[in-house]
Parts: C-alpha cells; sequence; structure tokens
C-alpha cells in the first residue's frame, strides 16, 4: 500500500467514524469515499493500518475505529482547514465586541467557543506577568481618601481606594502621578512595581507619608492576584452528548475541569506561535483523559501571547472544524484585548 493510499483509507476511516460514530467497513468506504480501488483491496489496506496501530476492530465482525496513533495522523496530515463560514466568523466578531471589560471578554469568549465546537471551552485569563501598565490615574476623594486606577496592556482595570494622613495637595497629586508614568507605563507589572519602590525617596520629608501610602497600594496592584490561574469554563453540559464516547465515566474529566493545575498542563504554555495545539488521548498526559481530545492556541498581540484558549471533548471530534473555530476566537480575543 502506497503512502498517499494509506492515508487516503485513514482519513475516509475517521471521517466516517466521527460522522457516524460507527465502526467503519469496507464496502461503507468504498460507497462513500473514491479510493479507486475494489473492497478486497480495502480490505487488505485496512489490515495493514490495523497492524501498524492506526486502527482498531471493537469486536469480531465489526469495522475498524481510528485509534489515538490513527487520529495522530491524521491531525498532522490535515492539508486544510475547514473554513468557518462568514456568518459564524460575523457572529464571533459581533458577540466579543460587545464586551465590556476583560471579564466580560472571557466570559463571552467561552460561551462562543462552547457553541461553535460543542465542546468544553476553556479561557485562560490574560497573564498579569505578560501585561504592561498603560496608564495610571490618580482621583483625590473626600476625606483624604484617593483612587487609584491602574488599566494594563490585557484590558484589566485595577481599582484601589487609598486613605491618607491628610488630603494631598492638587500639586503634589499631579506631580506624583507623572512620576509613576514616567517610571512604569509601558514596563511589564513585576518590573513596574520595582521601579516605584525608588520613587518614595525623591519627593520632600513632609510629602512621603502620603506618597509611601500611594505607592505601596500601587505595587500591590501590581502585585495583586496571579490571572494565569485564573480560568473561564463553559459548555460542560456538552459532555453529555458524547457520554457514550468516553471509555470510563464522564466524572474524571469533570474533576479535571476543576483543577486550575490540570487546566494549565491542558492548555499548554502561552507561546508566540498562533497555530493550534492538538493533544490527543495519552497525549494529554491525564489517566482520566484517555478517551479525550484538546484543542489550544495562544492568544494575545502580534509580538506576544498573553494566555491560551481551546476546547476539550472526545477524540472522535471533527478536528478541522474544532481547530478552525479555536484559531478564530483567538484571533478575535487577541485582537479585542490589543485594542483595548
Amino acid at each position: 500500500m502506497s503512502e498517499d493510499r494509506k492515508w487516503d483509507v485513514l482519513r475516509a476511516i475517521v471521517e466516517d467514524y466521527v460522522a457516524t460514530h460507527e465502526p467503519v467497513g469496507s464496502r461503507a468506504l468504498v460507497e462513500r469515499h473514491a479510493l479507486g480501488v475494489s473492497s478486497a483491496t480495502i480490505r487488505n489496506d485496512m489490515a495493514l493500518l490495523e497492524e501498524e496501530g492506526y486502527i482498531h476492530q471493537p469486536h469480531t465482525s465489526a469495522g475498524r475505529v481510528p485509534t489515538d496513533k490513527g487520529y495522530r495522523l491524521f491531525v498532522d496530515r490535515l492539508a486544510t482547514v475547514k473554513p468557518l463560514s462568514p456568518p459564524e466568523r460575523r457572529a464571533i466578531e459581533t458577540f466579543l465586541r460587545g464586551a465590556v471589560d476583560v471579564d466580560d471578554v472571557m466570559q463571552r469568549s467561552v460561551r462562543v467557543l462552547a457553541q461553535l465546537t460543542n465542546q468544553v471551552a476553556i479561557v485562560q485569563y490574560p497573564s498579569l506577568t505578560r501585561s504592561t501598565v498603560r496608564h495610571v490615574e490618580l482621583v483625590p476623594l473626600e476625606s483624604a481618601r484617593v483612587l487609584l486606577v491602574v488599566i494594563t496592556s490585557s484590558g484589566r482595570v485595577e481599582q484601589r481606594v487609598v486613605e491618607v494622613a491628610q488630603a494631598p495637595s492638587e500639586s503634589l497629586l499631579a506631580d506624583l502621578r507623572s512620576r509613576i508614568v514616567t517610571a512604569t507605563v509601558g514596563r511589564r507589572l513585576p518590573e513596574a512595581s520595582l521601579q516605584l519602590a525608588d520613587l518614595i525617596g525623591t519627593f520632600e520629608p513632609a510629602d512621603r507619608p502620603i506618597v509611601t501610602s500611594i505607592v505601596t497600594t500601587l505595587s500591590q496592584a501590581f502585585a495583586s492576584e496571579r490571572a494565569d490561574e485564573r480560568f473561564a469554563v463553559g459548555g460542560a453540559a456538552n459532555l453529555a452528548r458524547f457520554g457514550h464516547d468516553f471509555d470510563s465515566a464522564i466524572q474524571p474529566v469533570l474533576e479535571a475541569l476543576e483543577e486550575h493545575v490540570v487546566l494549565l498542563r491542558l492548555l499548554g504554555e502561552a507561546t508566540s506561535s498562533d497555530l493550534p495545539r492538538v493533544r490527543i488521548g495519552s497525549e494529554t498526559g491525564l489517566e482520566g483523559l484517555s478517551s479525550s481530545a484538546v484543542v489550544s492556541s495562544p492568544y494575545g498581540s502580534a509580538d506576544e501571547a498573553l494566555a491560551t484558549l481551546g476546547t476539550l471533548g472526545p477524540m472522535r471530534m471533527d478536528y478541522p472544524g474544532t481547530i478552525a473555530s479555536v484559531a478564530a476566537v483567538a484571533r478575535y480575543v487577541g485582537r479585542l484585548l490589543a485594542d483595548g
């Protein structure tokens, strides 16, 4: 059997099994696909594919179904990814454009991705350690209080109210804001936090108590809860329609979705690559997900990835369609956050 025909036969088996969830026989392949050979030849080809571990026979007298190895070859040999329809693309853009803040973007992203793929959608919040300071504002309030507002490059808005020893003058607040902006805007949050420590000593001793309170609170805002440990998850109910696709109960999958460490492992590290990553069965590294597959993609700007998003579903999934949906949502989310 030539490599080209091996691929044609395997591709046909995967496509038919994904569509029907029924073991695929040689006669069905001949009838549904223009393979150009007889049913007997296809049976021989299937025997070789089974011998090489790409397909297996679930029970006697049945057709064949793909193995982890077969799905992997299918994904690796995908020449094209099923394009999204114009209505699907417009729906993604319109739905995400209505978001009012980062939390809303994350929630809308999992909803649209779960609807597009009929799988579980997982979106990692933008990483604070990768974000830079975009804007800082100091707003005087009544009763010797100051409102601090920080906006990051990922669109995250952090607000803190500081109680100071006495109401700061407008000139002091304006000077402090100017120096903070110069020291922090455009820098990553961890670096910006370090830059703030040097500001206190540059002010007059009489102003330092006020400056210290504001700078300390601002540093805490920069170093607040790590956003890369936060996730939005949606579409878990979609697992019910695929219950028969999992070798064991769905419970291990649901438990995995509750563990942030597991979600980090499933989605993988955010890299500058914009290509979706596909992990199938044992490639997930989790025994309870041996019948699952994960498709993930980084999102962010053209220069740097902020985090990752993806889907979890059965191995018997529409890989071309899922890859296209994950990639499209990642592009829109990255563009939306970059436009801020």
